[in-house]
């Protein structure tokens, strides 16, 4: 695959030194080899055209059968995922009936107006009504657009979660790994610094030691989720930029280093739920069936053959050499089944060596 690409690379650089060497003999304007292109030429042009913009519908049409389920077909896992992916597709709807319609235009003209032996060109030197047309009609759109990013974007930012006891969790992330905090029995996260960070003590994550309300605080690298329970997130960095992106839950947030910030969400639907979702069963048997034809491969780097649907908590800053590695498992499950795991769970006070 690799030799490919290198091929086609080169292939296409060639290509472009060649159109641009042709551009610089056509420049030269007075010269013995100066060319002018005749009506054969523009009409081959004006099929070339042609030819490009069926090219784009179909390219278009073929990577939406193949490529395009994501923004047409959900498999958010929170209560908030349905409104953002609506957005999504009354967005991608827009784009593309604005690049149809254009790509045609422009293509199209480009072969109707071809040059001609004996056609003059109209000089049109402005249209009022023209103008307004297509200044107004844009504006319109993406004030539409806006205020409705702007409401979905408030909807999901402002939850209030008062009445509904919010199960408090922290995200903190450094090169190239996360860590997930609890409140532990009090949901209460203790205080806490990068100054206090003591790899000897165990105190990984700079907790307050004498701070009443980290003693029972949970420090893991499994993240679990209550199903239909609100989770509110308070994410710190120890040392660059980062990025908690949750892709199933439609949730994403920075990270950034010297700051607290927030994001919450209720998960709806439990992991085993999600495995039996058609499309994510759909999209598991291809990843086995491709990691089968390389298992000796995977195996030599010591990881399991048979792949199985997780949620997963990603980075999606380039924050390092490593930073498509930094990840962490995410399990929903229900409320009975995240309390007896919380209870096999060390608290911070025992931990301390």
């Amino acid at each position: 695959m690799t030799a490919l690409l290198t091929i086609i690379i080169i292939l296409f650089v060639a290509i472009a030194m060649w159109q641009m060497v042709k551009i610089f003999d056509l420049a030269q304007v007075g010269s013995s080899n100066n060319q002018v292109a005749d009506d054969r030429d523009n009409r081959i042009n004006g099929y070339l055209m042609m030819g490009f913009l069926i090219f784009i519908y179909v390219i278009t049409i073929v990577s939406f059968i193949y490529l395009g389920d994501l923004p047409l077909v959900s498999n958010s896992a929170s209560e908030h995922g349905p409104g953002l992916d609506s957005l999504m597709i009354v967005s991608m709807i827009v784009i593309f009936f604005v690049q149809i319609v254009t790509q045609f235009l422009l293509h199209y003209f480009a072969y109707k107006y071809k040059g001609e032996k004996g056609r003059k060109a109209l000089f049109y030197a402005d249209n009022n009504l023209l103008e307004a047309v297509w200044t107004i009609i844009p504006v319109i759109v993406l004030a539409g657009l806006i205020i409705y990013g702007l409401f979905t974007w408030n909807d999901i930012m402002n939850i209030d979660n008062s009445d509904e006891d919010p199960l408090i969790i922290e995200l903190y992330a450094q090169q190239f790994n996360w860590k997930a905090r609890y409140g532990g029995d009090d949901n209460v996260l203790g205080q806490s610094n990068v100054r206090l960070i003591d790899i000897n003590r165990a105190n990984i994550l700079g907790l307050d030691e004498s701070d009443p309300y980290a003693q029972d605080d949970v420090i893991v690298t499994e993240m679990h989720l209550p199903v239909n329970r609100p989770v509110v997130f308070k994410m710190r960095s120890q040392d660059v930029l980062h990025s908690a992106y949750m892709p199933h839950f439609r949730a994403q947030m920075n990270c950034v280093p010297g700051m607290i910030t927030q994001f919450s969400f209720t998960p709806t639907v439990t992991t085993e739920e999600m495995r039996q979702n058609p499309d994510i069963v759909d999209k598991v048997a291809n990843i086995n069936k491709l990691r089968l034809e390389n298992q000796e491969a995977i195996l030599n780097r010591g990881q399991d053959v048979r792949y199985e649907f997780d949620y997963l908590l990603l980075c999606n800053k380039i924050c390092g050499k490593s930073h498509y590695n930094m990840q962490m498992k995410i399990v929903v499950e229900t409320q009975e089944e995240f309390d007896a795991w919380m209870q096999e769970q060390t608290t911070f006070a025992n931990s301390l060596n």
